[in-house]
């Protein structure tokens, strides 16, 4: 039995007293709700496209809006993790902007003779930060048209926005609403809720990739469950991701997830490929684990491939990773090449809902091996499963 089974095994009371409740089945049930979300979506397709063309996604190519995705911390890595697919769909400028800097900094990035598109991702809808810019912009910005998509039907973002003619939102299914603290399922489906968007006039196309992400992730996920407890059961203080395009965003979610649920126990960093030489290869040593999300285009792949040569040359890390949808040529640069059965083909554009798990997985059996309850992993209060005490002003 792989070590994620064996958690889902467990007996209730063992779950409740290793606070397991929540998050190993969040991260175990995610290819299936990965259909639902779909479904939820197509059934609203109609919907959806007369709203999209309402607003312009549809028009004139000078006339298209600039397309914000919003979100703080995990609904932020969520933006980042589609930019690229809808831009090249919707063939519109689209932006990843976090509501932080939005609450700060609103003036500077909303032009008043410009046409705005915002997709906000939430898993509460009740983020501090994101309600805030919501109201202001609601009430201030008659050029903006939003969508939101959370996974509480119960959100104030949601009832703010309820019944306003530029406003659109696509709540999930009660199952992605995550338990525990860290978002896994909840990301994953949002993220999928915004490839389905891009595909809004070609659903059928995006079905059959669904079908192999939704296969491709079922057979991964023993097999990414047995390295992640075998990596961290054997012990490291540091790691880092790295991934470039989508996969960028991919590795910032891998990141936050292994940090948050070790309590800062195991130190995170992350960036760009390309952009680790640029200073913060200084950070890695012989207690770090080294992860690269490799891509499956070629000039793109060579260059990380020749990354991780490198780290391995030097003999910077402790243990190198490649996660991959193409595992060629990968053996000799990496320790261990994590990658799908090669029968389920997934682009690159579409990876992060498959590529986070192995992330989500480390921080899971990191948690539990720095003797921590995945589900409430902060014994010091520091983080909570919503954001707490922002004051706005």
């Amino acid at each position: 039995m792989d070590p994620l089974s064996a958690l889902l095994n467990l007996t209730a009371d063992e779950k409740t007293a290793r606070g397991l409740e929540h998050t190993p089945h969040e991260i175990a049930q995610q290819p299936q709700t990965w259909i639902t979300t779909f479904q939820r979506l197509r059934d609203r397709r109609t919907a959806l496209c007369d709203f999209l063309t309402a607003v312009g996604v549809k028009g004139a190519p000078t006339q298209r809006p600039t397309v914000y995705l919003v979100g703080a911390g995990t609904s932020d890595y969520i933006g980042r993790s589609l930019h690229h697919l809808l831009r090249t769909k919707w063939q519109c400028e689209v932006v990843p902007v976090a509501s932080t800097d939005l609450l700060t900094d609103l003036s500077e990035y909303v032009l008043a003779d410009k046409r705005y598109l915002w997709l906000s991702f939430s898993r509460s809808g009740d983020s501090p930060e994101g309600v805030a810019v919501l109201e202001r912009t609601l009430a201030e910005c008659p050029n903006i048209s939003h969508i939101l998509i959370s996974c509480n039907a119960n959100g104030r973002m949601g009832r703010t926005i309820q019944d306003r003619e530029n406003c659109f939102s696509i709540v999930l299914d009660d199952a992605t609403n995550d338990r525990g603290l860290a978002m896994t399922s909840s990301f994953t489906n949002m993220v999928l809720a915004g490839q389905i968007l891009a595909h809004a006039w070609s659903i059928d196309e995006y079905e059959t990739i669904l079908q192999s992400l939704v296969s491709a992730a079922e057979e991964l996920l023993p097999r990414a469950a047995t390295l992640a407890a075998e990596l961290t059961q054997n012990g490291f203080r540091k790691a880092c991701f790295v991934g470039s395009g989508v996969l960028a965003g991919t590795a910032m979610e891998c990141a936050l997830k292994l940090l948050e649920l070790s309590a800062g126990r195991i130190q995170t960093i992350t960036q760009p490929t390309l952009a680790l030489r640029h200073g913060p290869m200084a950070a890695l040593d012989h207690d770090t684990l080294f992860v690269s999300l490799v891509s499956s285009e070629a000039q793109r792949r060579q260059y990380e491939i020749d990354l991780l040569r490198e780290i391995r040359s030097k003999e910077l890390v402790r243990t190198c990773v490649a996660v991959a949808a193409e595992p060629e040529n990968l053996q000799a640069e990496a320790d261990y090449v994590l990658s799908p059965d090669r029968r389920y083909a997934v682009p690159d554009l579409y990876r992060p809902v498959l590529d986070v798990i192995f992330g989500q997985l480390l921080g899971l059996f990191g948690s539990i091996e720095a003797g921590l309850k995945p589900d409430h992993p902060s014994p010091n209060g520091a983080i909570s499963r919503v954001v707490q005490n922002v004051g706005i002003y």
